[in-house]
């Protein structure tokens, strides 16, 4: 278990460096409503993995099926409070749709 939590820790990460590089920020502006996004600060980086790491221990307890009903929960929250979430972000990043911009932005 042990071997695992670290690998999540590096994949999570790999994601904050990725997340942060210069191609990826610029990516977010040109496809995204987030026009002004300089990156997330150190701090938030920090408490990603944090939080990713609370989650893993938090899915390693319990059954499969709750740990994706929980995701998809989350997601289905994130995208009605905020108009945003992972898959959002995802789909942006790869593959842009005009209309998803315009709705995010209210």
């Amino acid at each position: 278990m042990c071997e695992r939590a670290l690998g999540a820790i590096f994949l999570e990460a790999a994601w904050e460096v990725a997340e942060n590089s210069p191609w990826i920020i610029d990516r977010f502006r040109e496809a995204t409503i987030a026009v002004g996004y300089t990156g997330d600060s150190v701090l938030n980086s920090v408490f990603d993995i944090v939080w990713m790491l609370a989650g893993f221990f938090i899915a390693w307890r319990m059954p499969v099926w709750v740990t994706v009903l929980t995701a998809i929960i989350f997601e289905l929250l994130a995208l009605w409070v905020v108009r945003d979430n992972l898959t959002l972000n995802v789909l942006m990043l790869v593959y842009p749709v005009e209309a998803i911009k315009v709705w995010q932005g209210g």
